[in-house]
């Protein structure tokens, strides 16, 4: 009851908040044939134009159009120098009629060095030239939906939530043609009004902001003037993009669609001897509910065909994290972030706990639970951002999975220019252990103030059955990430029976202080560098008893160089306090007791845009009581063709302590080859050492009609204990067919 009560007043605080700060203000915009102004402030209005008849889709530009309507251009670059004019320069059309928007570009490139290497969609963000255009559908200043695309056709689309988080795996339905000229290479895409979520009325003003990453003379440039600071990730500044105005939409929220699936399997267990042949039907479906809002529903859901997991070492007392891969959590998923804390697939936020982590449903102890049914309504209403899932998991009965509902809350308000407060609150009818429910709930904000400078806070509070006391976590960061400066402060706090159940947490019972200091100038005399980057950072972390466990000093060095490449030097001088033993390997077990030790690391990144490319990492120093050596390769590509790479990774550890010696390795190489933009295959093989299993997953995944799809996937696990060939330990071959219905 008390937990509910909080949640409610929070609520009504929320709702009693005046919206003047934000209302946004009419804006004339240029006249035709003109399409953009620019303001003495530096402001830019771009004007969409309405079309009597749809685009012939073919990259070509020359419908009556392009001649009618003059083009907007005048980018402006953020790398490397910052501020100047673009060399060379892109022309940008907005259209639309009553069905879509229709987007056009002539990118121009003197030198006809179009940089192309890939054709695999969502795999082209870095190492292409490519053409992006981002919207700001409710014109909040803080979200957006970006649709790219490289000279090849190859399509890159995802979405920004509060400027900081990126969603690269939403795949909305959108088309793209490219072409190529004498001066350089155009493009046409057409985005149905369906695949955009936007505010009521039928006169739109959204945000616009438009991309160019030139490769082979390694420039980035933008529609608007943005600071340097954030390169090509300067796309997410959704608060200093242009303003479009014409945009006459169709009400946003009549829209439904269904999505069945069918999907037959073999699979084989060799450990248990069972095989099992079995076929199943379920369903997707999205419908509109109000111009700003989306339900979701699911029914008996599948994922056979979601791209299996990269394998990690971890050789640290804490638990790893995995990113969200299903589709079925990914649209809005920067919705149900909280405190600032990451929930995208860059990777978690560190020590700081994340209150929802939508991979605690359906998956347990490593293994698939099935989901029964499920629900989910994101959007927006007015200034407020809405989340609501509810999900259903059956019963597992080995490993001994209880049947369990989930569900979350999250509200959060719009205040000021770019910053917002909020609320969220989770459960879980059994909680892991097979107890009783476990909840979750805290208020958070986030401030944006300036161009540079962000603060995040949060505090939250968990209830399961047998812990009591010591069950909150709160967090209070500053970031002020200019050009040439950086500093980030830190206070975080996790109870030692802090326990969200629907969420992640890495490490418990800290007190955590982290202050970072970075200095980054441009050396105007070394042509082969455009940026050093020198920082310094400490970590301190104690427990709730305020004994020391953790403290890291670090110091490093980074040239990035004109050709796109970086070196980098890093020093790291470690403490670390072992309340319990900890056992870091087989048969090797650390004692209680404190360590001191420290590092070197020097490692060289190739740029992206290289057919042959691998990032390098060599670090050595002391280890706990011993030693350890660790050389990595990473990141790494054979670009035989635009169809056709390689990415192989390696890493080794070393370690050698007076309790015992072992040695990790960790590769796997992903080979893909895609027949065109909408078809590919690949398939990831892994060998870790420390599980002693080769595994393979492989996909082919073909998109025969836009948001309709056929997969067929094969997984497969191999012991290397075996003397000669690695024995199978178990197999599976699934196919599964979707159809996409929009009404």
């Amino acid at each position: 009851m008390c937990r509910t009560v909080s949640v409610a007043v929070l609520s009504l605080v929320l709702l009693s908040l005046p919206l003047a700060a934000q209302t946004p203000s009419q804006v004339a915009g240029p006249v035709l044939p003109e399409t953009i102004t620019r303001g003495p402030d530096g402001n830019v209005t771009v004007r969409a134009v309405r079309i009597d008849e749809p685009l012939g889709l073919d990259g070509e530009l020359d419908e009556a159009v392009y001649q009618r309507v003059r083009p907007a251009s005048g980018f402006i670059q953020v790398e490397p120098n910052p501020g100047a004019q673009a060399r060379d320069q892109t022309e940008i059309w907005i259209m639309f009629d009553d069905e879509n928007v229709y987007a056009a570009a002539r990118a121009w490139d003197s030198d006809m060095e179009i940089v192309t290497t890939e054709m695999r969609r969502d795999n082209l963000w870095n190492g292409n030239d490519i053409i992006g255009f981002s919207f700001d559908t409710f014109l909040d200043r803080r979200n957006s939906l970006s649709f790219n695309a490289n000279a090849l056709g190859a399509r890159h689309d995802g979405q920004t939530t509060n400027e900081s988080q990126w969603n690269g795996d939403l795949n909305p339905i959108w088309e793209v043609v490219t072409g190529r000229f004498d001066g350089g290479w155009t493009l046409e895409a057409v985005i149905p009004f369906k695949s955009l979520r936007y505010g009521p009325g039928r006169q739109q003003t959204w945000g616009l902001q438009v991309l160019r990453p030139s490769r082979s003379i390694n420039e980035i440039s933008f529609l608007t003037e943005l600071p340097p600071a954030r390169g090509q990730g300067a796309s997410q500044l959704v608060s200093l993009a242009a303003t479009l105005v014409g945009i006459e939409a169709p009400p946003s929220s009549r829209f439904v669609e269904l999505k069945p699936y069918l999907t037959s399997s073999a699979t084989m267990d060799v450990p248990s001897g069972v095989e099992d042949v079995s076929g199943d039907v379920g369903l997707d479906a999205k419908v509109g509910i109000t111009d700003g809002l989306t339900a979701d529903f699911t029914l008996n859901t599948d994922f056979a065909q979601v791209e299996a997991d990269e394998h990690q070492v971890n050789l640290t007392r804490f638990s790893l994290f995995f990113p969200e891969k299903r589709e079925f959590f990914l649209e809005n998923a920067g919705t149900f972030s909280f405190g600032g804390v990451s929930v995208g697939g860059f990777g978690g936020g560190g020590e700081a706990p994340i209150l929802f982590y939508s991979r605690r449903i359906g998956l347990e102890g490593g293994g698939e639970v099935p989901l029964r049914a499920g629900g989910r309504v994101t959007g927006r209403v007015g200034r407020f951002s809405l989340g609501l899932i509810n999900i259903q998991a059956d019963e597992v009965e080995d490993p001994g999975v209880a049947a369990t509902n989930f569900s979350v809350v999250r509200l959060k308000r719009d205040i000021l220019r770019r910053s917002a407060i909020g609320v969220m609150a989770t459960g879980r009818s059994v909680d892991s252990r097979g107890g009783g429910a476990n909840y979750a709930y805290g208020l958070d904000s986030t401030f944006g103030f300036y161009d540079n400078l962000t603060m995040n806070t949060y505090w939250a509070r968990t209830q399961s059955e047998g812990l009591s006391d010591d069950d909150v976590s709160y967090r209070a960061q500053v970031d002020y990430n200019a050009d040439r400066y950086g500093v980030q402060l830190e206070r975080l706090a996790v109870g030692a029976n802090f326990n969200p159940e629907v969420g992640f947490t890495r490490r418990r019972d800290l007190r955590r202080n982290f202050g970072q200091f970075r200095f980054s100038p441009r050396p105007a005399g070394i042509a082969l560098v455009r940026q050093f980057n020198y920082a310094a950072s400490i970590n301190y972390i104690e427990n709730g008893a305020g004994i020391l466990e953790t403290r890291e000093q670090t110091g490093s060095f980074e040239a990035e160089l004109a050709n796109d490449d970086t070196t980098s030097v890093t020093y790291t001088r470690s403490y670390e306090f072992l309340p319990e033993p900890f056992e870091i390997a087989r048969d090797v077990t650390l004692p209680v007791g404190d360590y001191s030790f420290d590092d070197v690391q020097v490692s060289y990144n190739m740029a992206q845009q290289r057919r042959v490319r691998v990032n390098f990492a060599v670090s050595r120093g002391s280890f706990y009581n011993g030693h350890k050596t660790t050389v990595g390769a990473s990141g790494g590509a054979v670009r035989v063709s635009s169809h056709f790479s390689l990415q192989p990774s390696y890493s080794l550890n070393r370690v050698d302590l007076a309790e015992g010696n072992f040695t990790t390795h960790l590769l796997n190489t992903r080979v893909t080859y895609a027949m065109s933009s909408r078809a590919f295959m690949s398939a990831l093989v892994q060998y870790n050492s420390n599980s002693n299993r080769v595994s393979t997953n492989a996909r082919l995944r073909w998109e025969y009609r836009p948001g309709s799809e056929l997969f067929v996937v094969y997984n497969e696990q191999r012991d290397t204990f075996t003397r000669r060939l690695p024995d199978v330990v178990n197999r599976a071959f699934i196919i599964k067919v979707n159809r996409l219905f929009r009404f």
